[in-house]
């Protein structure tokens, strides 16, 4: 599977590919680099975004998971830049409750890209799986200018 790394202010990122779609992303720097042309054009879009001038990404994404958790993420992906949605909106959206949301976010095989950072509890920001735990949601909140 092509992976292709990048630096960023939350730390290494890798991005993986399969089959023409970006599968994961994950925190670390990969073993194996692979500069294909997706993974060059997403590792361009994120760098982008980490720089404030890309509020949006144009990727094929293809998240390994549950149908209910890829139908939680499909919704993700229509928060709009610079805003958020708390869990149970979510749930009121794509089914379950905001617990079952929750669990589905923590389980996103492809966070910023898949913005599960941008949903908030009603009670404060809720939780967030990826290094740096809920210091790199409000990081990227605050980049997004929330």
């Amino acid at each position: 599977m092509p992976q292709l790394s990048l630096h960023s202010p939350i730390g290494d990122l890798t991005i993986s590919e399969e089959n023409g779609s970006i599968v994961s992303l994950d925190w670390g720097w990969g073993r194996d680099q692979a500069e294909t042309p997706l993974l060059l054009e997403a590792q361009e879009q994120l760098r982008s975004y980490f720089e404030g001038k890309n509020p949006s990404f144009s990727l094929p994404l293809q998240p390994w998971g549950t149908d209910y958790q890829k139908k939680i993420w499909q919704a993700l992906t229509q928060i709009p830049y610079g805003e958020t949605r708390f869990y149970y909106d979510i749930a009121l959206q794509a089914g379950g409750s905001a617990r079952s949301v929750g669990q589905a976010n923590a389980k996103n095989p492809i966070p910023i890209l898949i913005p599960c950072h941008r949903v908030i509890g009603k009670q404060g920001l809720g939780g967030y799986s990826g290094m740096g735990d809920i210091a790199t949601k409000q990081f990227l909140l605050n980049l997004e200018h929330l």
